[in-house]
């Protein structure tokens, strides 16, 4: 048996275990791809429209912290703001790790399994999550794709690859303008995304979206969760070869990223590859910065479309 069909008969038993004798076929009609999105720091729940056009299933993971529940928009951070009260307040993110995200992620890739073919998809630091998920069930995924996103093997976490030579160059920095309160009084990383000041706006879109209208920053800007997790940069994200090794995986390099510029992409695809040589990535490319524009999204939906 090769190890596709491996897979396959491996992955048909776990969801024939949840759904019961006959299998999804029998029960649901055809096979549909569900895309499951796993977003980076500071993300919401963003799906896409698009692909549930052109006929799949798509879905958010609801990371801790990160819901409609957790607080991450309180009255101090509305207009007029309370610079005090948005520098002491606790923090819903306080806490979380990696593996709280990795639970999230791996209950809803059970969820879409039942139902068909799994697209794990993780955007920047959500490569993290995706890579620790796929150790836990590599089986019930049938492709990981990396969205300009960190993919730790050689080193431990995104924080030891932004520290290479190759992630030197990274203008993250950019973001510490925007700190509101210290991390060590309300446990997390809180940005206060919403100043006007250009000394902030402008090295920010310079790092982030270089490439995208005012507009599509703007509303980047105010769709972006104040607070993020400390320890998500810091964990050990190291995918296991014999786990998540054996998933297929692609890897879609943004080649104007200015957060993890391309020789980081290219070293964290190389060390994946020489850790697993018979399961290399499908590198895409598209030319866009770090959060692409609009019009980089249609070629990224239309790659992810060709790979269900």
């Amino acid at each position: 048996m090769n190890d596709f069909s491996r897979r396959t008969a491996l992955k048909s038993a776990a969801v024939a275990g949840a759904t019961g004798a006959g299998g999804i076929a029998a029960g649901r009609g055809r096979r549909v791809t569900t895309y499951v999105f796993v977003t980076g720091a500071n993300g919401g729940l963003s799906a896409d429209a698009e692909l549930a056009l052109r006929g799949h299933r798509t879905v958010a993971v609801e990371l801790p912290g990160h819901s409609a529940t957790d607080e991450q928009f309180r009255p101090a951070y509305q207009v007029p703001q309370d610079a005090q009260a948005l520098a002491t307040a606790p923090s819903a993110m306080a806490e979380i790790t990696l593996a709280d995200y990795v639970a999230a992620t791996v209950a809803t890739v059970r969820r879409a399994a039942k139902h068909g073919p799994v697209i794990l998809v993780g955007g920047s630091m959500g490569g993290v999550t995706i890579t620790k998920a796929a150790d836990e069930v590599p089986d019930l995924i049938d492709r990981l794709v990396y969205d300009s996103a960190f993919c730790c093997t050689k080193l431990a976490s995104a924080e030891a690859y932004l520290a290479t030579q190759e992630g030197k160059p990274s203008k993250i920095g950019a973001i510490l303008a925007g700190v509101a309160a210290d991390p060590s009084v309300i446990g997390a990383i809180r940005i206060n995304w919403r100043l006007a000041d250009p000394k902030f706006l402008g090295p920010l879109k310079a790092a982030l979206m270089a490439d995208s209208s005012e507009a599509e920053f703007m509303a980047m800007l105010n769709g972006s969760l104040p607070d993020d997790s400390l320890h998500i940069a810091t964990a050990d994200a190291r995918g296991r070869k014999e786990r998540w090794g054996r998933v297929p995986r692609t890897y879609i390099r943004h080649s104007e990223d200015q957060v993890i510029p391309p020789a980081l992409q290219n070293r964290m695809i190389k060390e994946a590859d020489s850790l697993t040589p018979g399961n290399t990535f499908d590198v895409r490319t598209v030319r866009t910065a770090h959060a692409p524009s609009r019009a980089a999204w249609k070629q990224i939906v239309d790659i992810l479309d060709g790979l269900a």
